[in-house]
């Protein structure tokens, strides 16, 4: 039997060695027809942790691991673009500190 291959982003890079991946899904509702977004959670084994929060994945069935992981990581499909805003605050900050003491001087 084949091994299932999924795409998924990296919701959490908290843990050594370990991603929590969320595969997103649409359901049809039985009844009323009405499409539902529901995700599936994975816990994956990343050896070298090289996949990131809000980076895209690849990964596939595995051998159980632990309690959770039954996943590997087989590769990172895209990097995540999300810009931490209060770093770039606190550079911005220390630059225009830096031109004050300058001009003090």
């Amino acid at each position: 039997m084949p091994k299932r291959v999924s795409i998924g982003i990296v919701t959490s890079d908290k843990a050594s060695k370990t991603r929590r991946v969320e595969i997103p899904r649409l359901v049809r509702h039985a009844k009323y027809g009405k499409f539902l977004h529901r995700r599936t959670v994975c816990h994956v084994h990343d050896e070298n942790n090289d996949a990131k929060l809000g980076d895209t994945v690849e990964i596939v069935e595995s051998q159980p691991r632990s309690k959770l992981k039954r996943w590997e990581l087989v590769r990172v499909v895209s990097r995540s673009q999300v810009v931490d805003i209060a770093a770039m605050r606190a550079r911005i900050r220390a630059k225009e500190a830096e031109a004050t003491q300058r001009a003090e001087v």
